[in-house]
């Protein structure tokens, strides 16, 4: 009982600490723009912003790896990106299924050409 707990207790720790803080402000948000106008100038202004960010911050995974990531080949990462991409396009700009082939391709790739 005691190791299955120990083998938990990583996992338990990233939920409390990691994704309920940040549920609680996506509900938070939520909440609050309930009954806007999606057409906005302001609600287009924070979605190009947020696309944006998430542009830069993929881009310096993909490009400027560190830790783990950083011993995948360059090649390899930008191939899942562009995996992902296509996918995401594919799946009617499904951001899930775009993550989760680029992932899936991250994952191929790193097993085929890391020895």
């Amino acid at each position: 009982m005691s190791a299955t707990l120990t083998e938990l207790g990583p996992m338990l720790a990233l939920i409390l600490v990691g994704f309920l803080p940040n549920e609680v402000w996506r509900l938070l948000g939520l909440v609050l723009v309930h009954g806007l106008d999606e057409r906005s100038q302001f609600i287009v202004w924070v979605r190009a912003v947020a696309t944006a960010m998430l542009a830069g911050v993929l881009a310096q995974l993909v490009l400027a790896s560190s830790g783990v990531l950083a011993t995948i080949p360059v090649g390899v990462r930008i191939g899942a990106l562009c995996v992902g991409f296509v996918a995401f396009l594919i799946a009617r700009q499904s951001v899930f299924f775009g993550v989760l082939a680029g992932e899936a391709a991250v994952m191929l790739g790193t097993h085929v050409f890391t020895p």
